[in-house]
């Protein structure tokens, strides 16, 4: 998997995702704008990461992420997540560039 530059920050994050809260997006394909990488860190359960080389294509890796773990997705990248226990628990961390527009202003990590 990936991993983050030295040089980019954490600017923003997700409440903590169960199965009863998670927004329908993260479970379909989506992915992060130009310059911003997602880290998500499970921090109870398992939880499957898929990644796809296109948006229709087909799946290129499956990752599991224990609890306790983590796994970074780089920007523009197409993926998923499926929770793979009843309890799981995760939230994303958002990165960019520490002197990036997206980190002065606090900007969206999905293209609008």
């Amino acid at each position: 998997m990936q991993t983050i530059p030295e040089d980019f920050v954490n600017y923003k994050s997700t409440p903590q995702f169960t199965r009863s809260n998670i927004p329908k997006m993260f479970l379909h394909l989506h992915n992060t704008k130009a310059g911003v990488y997602g880290k998500i860190c499970v921090t109870k359960g398992q939880l499957k990461f898929y990644g796809f080389a296109h948006r229709r294509g087909n799946v290129e890796k499956e990752i599991v992420i224990d609890e306790n773990q983590s796994a970074v997705s780089p920007p523009e990248y197409w993926h998923k997540v499926e929770f793979l226990t009843d309890d799981t628990e995760f939230h994303v961390d958002f990165y960019a560039q520490k002197d990036s527009e997206i980190v002065k202003h606090n900007l969206s990590e999905r293209n609008d």
